[in-house]
């Protein structure tokens, strides 16, 4: 997920949810509550692809929705990765290294941008 669609994800099911009322609605409420210009929150709102997300920007959706981007995900998966090698080391190390290979695999494509 790009930086650009988590803003639009953030704004449409976060800070402007659906309960708002209409789409124009929700796109002024969201441009007020982040003190955006208009035009750039509506780019965000579209994930128009010629914008790109300031870390500011990013650091302010994530403090408003309580969010985190990516990196969180990673470190988590990371983490999960580390603690199954833990538990691994040990006993019958031919299967359990393949486990793990298996393991890396698995989780490797959903950790990525």
């Amino acid at each position: 997920m790009s930086s650009v669609e988590f803003v639009q994800y953030a704004l449409r099911e976060r800070v402007a949810p659906p309960s708002l009322g209409s789409i124009k609605a929700r796109i002024r409420y969201a441009s007020r509550t982040l003190g955006w210009t208009a035009n750039r929150t509506k780019d965000a709102w579209y994930a128009d692809p010629r914008i790109s997300i300031s870390a500011d920007e990013l650091r302010e959706i994530e403090k408003r929705t309580g969010l985190r981007y990516a990196q969180e995900e990673l470190r988590t998966n990371d983490d999960l990765i580390a603690k199954a090698e833990a538990l691994m080391v040990g006993h019958e190390a031919d299967f359990y290294s393949a486990f793990i290979a298996a393991l890396r695999s698995l989780a490797r494509p959903h950790h990525r941008t």
